[in-house]
């Protein structure tokens, strides 16, 4: 007679698995927000919408993964703040719409469930929640073994936000002679790894414990920085200034980015220079012999999302984001866009 099977010698652990919803459980529930009406556990998660606040409400949606920074996290088995990669990455995007993130799901997948590696990667999303303001209300943790390589996971995840719908953002009232600010990045984000870890390759004579020049750190902290959140205080000027535009800098850099926003016969003048450009943007231009173009489309540069304002309420934005604790730049103009000129110049 053949020996029954369970489900664990088909390699999925059930078992596992339910104890890491137990220890989600309250680092969920960290993040909530008044307006969740379920806990973690069920088939799906109800949030209620606060109509006084958002008394013509629309709901803005965003997912995303982190890419291949994601295998820097395996080389150096570091996984406490891939998770707050996933969530800016949906949350910045949610944002740029003028939307308040309210609640956000992740999808954890795995060939075998390793516990402290789940633990660490969801304690990151949960701290990235609370950086963002919004409630991690569920997910999916997904045990398919042969699926995955030994230690490797996928990730993604899924924001959704509220803004009423007279103080939506979508770029439709840029004008020439708007200013344009610019976020500092905390690095290169989540973009660009795949050229990234191609230039410093073992078969290029470099590892993760190789210092950065000027950095003091190794070039494996440099690429785990996590992506910075930008929700509370872009949020905290949007109280007070309108603004006409806003940009995430994700893959695609300023080149491929900033078009997205701009309406026909417009163009953003950006002005190199006016911002400090951090170091590992500089060691990874100079290593690849890499064109300012290719580093402009492909990185962050060292600014992480642009505003487009009205050129008066410059100055005072200068200000209220700056109290809000972010590092921003003066970054151009918007000028007319005559045919045959490219969106962005510089």
């Amino acid at each position: 007679m053949k020996k029954p099977m369970t489900y664990k010698d088909a390699g999925v652990d059930i078992d596992a698995a339910d104890q890491l919803v137990q220890h989600i459980r309250p680092l969920a529930r960290s993040t909530f927000r008044k307006e969740v009406l379920t806990e973690i556990g069920g088939f799906g998660s109800a949030v209620a919408i606060d109509r006084d606040r958002f008394p013509d409400p629309l709901l803005v949606a965003s997912t995303d993964g982190v890419g291949t920074k994601l295998r820097i996290a395996f080389e150096l088995d570091r996984h406490d703040t891939i998770g707050i990669d996933l969530v800016a990455m949906s949350a910045n995007d949610v944002l740029v719409m003028g939307a308040e993130p309210l609640f956000f799901l992740d999808y954890f997948a795995t060939g075998k469930l390793k516990p402290d590696v789940a633990r660490r990667v969801l304690s990151g999303i949960a701290e990235g929640c609370r950086m963002a303001g919004c409630a991690l209300v569920g997910g999916e943790t997904a045990e398919m073994p042969s699926f995955y390589g030994e230690g490797e996971y996928e990730l993604a995840g899924f924001c959704v936000g509220l803004v009423n719908r007279d103080r939506v953002i979508d770029g439709k009232s840029i004008r020439p002679g708007d200013k344009l600010l610019g976020l500092a990045s905390s690095g290169l984000h989540s973009n660009g790894y795949s050229l990234v870890r191609k230039l410093f390759s073992a078969e290029r004579g470099y590892s993760l414990d190789k210092p950065v020049p000027g950095g003091g750190i190794s070039l494996g902290e440099e690429l785990l920085r996590p992506t910075r959140i930008y929700v509370r205080s872009v949020l905290a000027l949007l109280s007070r200034i309108p603004v006409h535009g806003l940009v995430h800098i994700t893959g695609g850099g300023f080149i491929e980015n900033i078009p997205r926003i701009l309406p026909p016969g417009m163009q953003a003048v950006l002005q190199l220079g006016r911002w400090p450009v951090p170091d590992v943007f500089r060691w990874i231009e100079t290593e690849g012999k890499l064109p300012l173009e290719e580093m402009l489309r492909t990185f962050n540069y060292g600014i992480g999302m642009v505003l487009v304002l009205q050129s008066e309420h410059a100055e005072e934005a200068l200000r209220v984001l700056r109290e809000a604790g972010e590092a921003v730049y003066p970054l151009g103009d918007i000028a007319p866009r005559e045919p045959g000129q490219p969106p962005v110049v510089w």
